[in-house]
């Protein structure tokens, strides 16, 4: 016997779409049925992704967001709704990386960081939370109400690295608050789970797997080697299902077993 994940009649927000995991997201939600808005500040190439799907039989709709502004979260939440419909996933991609030691970090350096990895994906999933629970709230018995939320963390927040603190405090703080979320989230249907990617080669950090430095990286881990966008597949579905209403507030590494070194 086969199993499908079917999203068919799902609406999923996926921000951070223009490359990298972001669009990987959105092209298996696409695939599965849903109806993907594809977000990110970058919308032309966006545009280019949306072809992509529209061209694999899916259905996409872009939309321009900056998630360090509050006014730009609230306008492409309500934007999405009112071009695709209700959101019943949210794929809390968006973020920056950054490598550098401590002392090196200036207040401008962290303040952007927190702001891009925590402050920008707890705002998106508060606004996105907020309506999910209003169509929970009187909704009639056996109506799909509640929702999927997926914040997207890293491995650097489980396992410290050198020259990535400032980085690994934002994704370590996602976690707690992918933890807070489901608490305080659940009892509305929603369920809110995060994902720890490890070492991942994608268009953005490709150039960086040649240095000698990253090489020394992919040694330390069980199988000696990088993952591929596709490689996180499996889990964003399972976490994304409608079957999943029973995993809430997990953390799930999907690190090649990095982690456990």
């Amino acid at each position: 016997m086969s199993y499908e994940i079917d999203l068919s009649g799902r609406v999923a927000l996926v921000t951070g779409a223009s490359g990298g995991l972001g669009a990987q997201f959105a092209r298996v939600l696409a695939r599965a049925g849903a109806g993907v808005v594809l977000s990110a500040r970058r919308v032309e190439k966006l545009k280019t992704l949306r072809a992509e799907i529209e061209s694999e039989g899916g259905d996409a709709h872009v939309v321009g967001l900056d998630v360090t502004d509050p006014d730009s979260i609230r306008a492409a939440v309500a934007h999405a709704e009112t071009e695709m419909g209700a959101i019943d996933i949210l794929v809390n991609n968006a973020g920056v990386n950054a490598q550098q030691k401590l002392l090196e970090v200036t207040p401008e350096d962290y303040d952007y960081v927190m702001k891009c990895n925590l402050r920008g994906a707890f705002f998106v999933a508060q606004e996105v939370a907020k309506r999910m629970i209003g169509r929970s709230q009187g909704a009639m018995p056996g109506t799909f109400t509640g929702g999927r939320i997926v914040n997207i963390a890293a491995m650097a927040a489980q396992r410290v690295q050198a020259e990535a603190g400032a980085f690994g405090m934002s994704k370590a703080a996602l976690l707690y608050m992918t933890r807070a979320m489901a608490l305080e989230w659940g009892g509305y249907g929603i369920n809110v789970n995060a994902i720890c990617p490890g070492y991942v080669d994608t268009e953005q950090n490709h150039h960086e797997w040649t240095r000698a430095s990253a090489q020394d990286l992919v040694k330390m881990t069980p199988r000696k080697r990088i993952g591929r966008p596709q490689d996180l597949d499996s889990v964003l579905m399972m976490l994304c299902a409608n079957e999943s209403h029973f995993i809430n507030g997990a953390v799930i590494s999907a690190d090649d077993g990095f982690g456990v070194w």
